[in-house]
């Protein structure tokens, strides 16, 4: 039998595994404080909430620390879980004058990160800009898999949806 990788589908068991996670997150608000003070992935990689998040997941396929780690550690700040558009598709819309609310300069930078840790913080930004009001789902399988493919379909997602910002 082979490998069973993580997919992050919309009603996968992992993803299902990963909102029940961030819910609780609400319920223990110590967790969450932890989770935001973490500057690097290795300190996120430090907290319990972390490693209940690993171990749950553990269970339905081998998990990648690292991306793991920048997933618990993204998912702390975010506010509120929103359906519909994927994360590349909210960096390209909402300000009031119809523009971005992720520039183009800044997303085109956010597509060349390569390391790991200046993504996390690039990323942390990112929410900020967008008010902790993400697609969690999109957000989840997008930094769990960051590679050239996951950069290309941003890239196509962000400038069909805002191609002023080109």
């Amino acid at each position: 039998m082979g490998t069973t990788y993580l997919k992050f589908d919309n009603d996968s068991p992992e993803m299902q595994t990963v909102i029940t996670w961030w819910r609780a997150l609400n319920d223990n608000r110590g967790d969450r404080a932890e989770l935001k003070r973490c500057d690097t992935l290795v300190e996120v990689t430090f907290t319990p909430a972390y490693h209940r998040l690993r171990f749950a997941l553990g269970k339905i396929g081998p998990v990648n620390d690292d991306a793991l780690a920048l997933v618990a550690g993204l998912l702390s700040r975010v506010k509120n879980d929103l359906d519909g558009n994927t994360l590349a598709e909210q960096m390209a819309t909402g300000k009031s004058d119809g523009s971005a609310r992720v520039s183009g300069l800044r997303f085109r930078r956010l597509l060349k990160t390569k390391d790991i840790n200046e993504f996390f913080i690039a990323m942390r930004r990112v929410i900020a800009l967008l008010g902790g009001a993400i697609n969690l789902q999109s957000l989840t399988k997008s930094v769990y898999y960051w590679n050239d493919g996951t950069r290309k379909q941003w890239a196509f997602e962000y400038y069909s949806t805002s191609p002023s910002e080109q």
